[in-house]
């Protein structure tokens, strides 16, 4: 049986930190939105669907030019990124068999590559585990509390940095969220919802352009990974 896979895109975020005025999904980079960008590259996998969370006020997502238009779903986002992830859940329920596997990519992520994808998909299917794209961390950490003072030095040895997509099972995933928000757990991504249950998780190595764009410095920075993913 062929192993079916759905993507979830959180995408009702008031994007606060990029403007205060402008979402940053829908900026412009060579003539498609961010969500385009984000949305086709997921579309490089064999998705049975793709559904995207989009907040109460979002006259726009939805005439937006995605290829694979026909595998195009869209649901009620909620107040938190993890609210949102949830409502698609649901909304997957009704469409989905519990056991396809789903992965959650954040609307702000262009640039991950067809390879980082598959690489994902090929590692969690083979596994039967949870995964997600991570990066080991490159860069001297430093512990600091107060008035900007170094604490200590944190080793990087055992650190990796998440990234999206995030991949489970939707039963386990579903679940897992609603146990963590019961519970009044602080939900920062998919895999800590699945930690907080005890669910194993596992890295698959990413690559550092795998960049979420969450400052206006960052659109330009996507911009040229794009250009430069496409001259190679």
């Amino acid at each position: 049986m062929r192993t079916k896979l759905w993507a979830v895109v959180p995408a009702a975020g008031s994007g606060s930190r990029f403007s205060k005025t402008e979402l940053k999904q829908y900026q412009y980079i060579q003539n498609q939105t961010v969500l385009e960008h984000t949305v086709n590259r997921l579309h490089t996998l064999d998705l049975e669907g793709c559904v995207l969370a989009i907040g109460e006020q979002d006259n726009f997502a939805q005439t937006l030019s995605f290829q694979h238009q026909d595998k195009m779903h869209f649901c009620l986002g909620g107040s938190e990124r993890v609210h949102s992830v949830l409502n698609a859940l649901i909304y997957l329920s009704n469409i989905a068999d519990e056991n396809d596997w789903v992965l959650v990519h954040d609307a702000a992520r262009p640039c991950v590559t067809s390879t980082c994808l598959q690489d994902l998909v090929c590692s969690a299917i083979e596994a039967d585990k949870n995964s997600i794209l991570a990066i080991p961390v490159r860069d001297t950490l430093k512990r600091v509390e107060a008035e900007n003072q170094i604490e200590k030095t944190v080793s990087r040895n055992f650190l990796w940095q998440a990234q999206t997509p995030q991949m489970a099972k939707l039963k386990d995933l579903k679940h897992a969220i609603e146990v963590a928000l019961a519970n009044q757990v602080v939900i920062t991504d998919e895999a800590s919802a699945l930690e907080h249950i005890g669910q194993p998780v596992q890295v698959v190595q990413g690559r550092s352009d795998n960049i979420k764009i969450t400052y206006k410095d960052d659109l330009e920075l996507a911009r040229l990974i794009l250009q430069s993913q496409i001259a190679n």
